[in-house]
């Protein structure tokens, strides 16, 4: 099994970055919930939200594509940007580095 880096960083300034270890094929949420990161995910991490909403900062290449699902959900999310993904979409299959947007202004749980 493959083990990759994966780092996050937060746009709460008060929040240290981290990196932690990731089996492939494992999802930045999934990843952010074993090693208690907080990211919001009011659907349980099935595409039909936008609150698990990430910026990937490196690595988009070992990501799966965008599908047409998760695209219409990230244009729905609170300051989308190009490198916005949804983390329950986002299966790694290498080293990624992850900004979490401010979780302070996100209705989830």
């Amino acid at each position: 099994m493959n083990i990759y880096e994966i780092t996050f960083h937060f746009e709460e300034a008060h929040k240290p970055s981290v990196t932690v270890q990731a089996a492939h094929g494992e999802s930045i949420l999934e990843i952010a919930e074993e090693n208690g990161i907080e990211l919001h995910h009011n659907c349980g991490g099935v595409c039909a939200c936008s609150t698990c909403h990430v910026y990937i900062e490196a690595g988009m290449e070992y990501l799966p594509e965008m599908t047409d699902k998760e695209e219409d959900f990230v244009d729905r999310a609170i300051n989308p940007r190009l490198e916005s993904r949804l983390g329950c979409q986002c299966t790694v299959g290498g080293p990624v580095v992850v900004r979490i947007p401010d979780q302070s202004v996100i209705i989830g749980h």
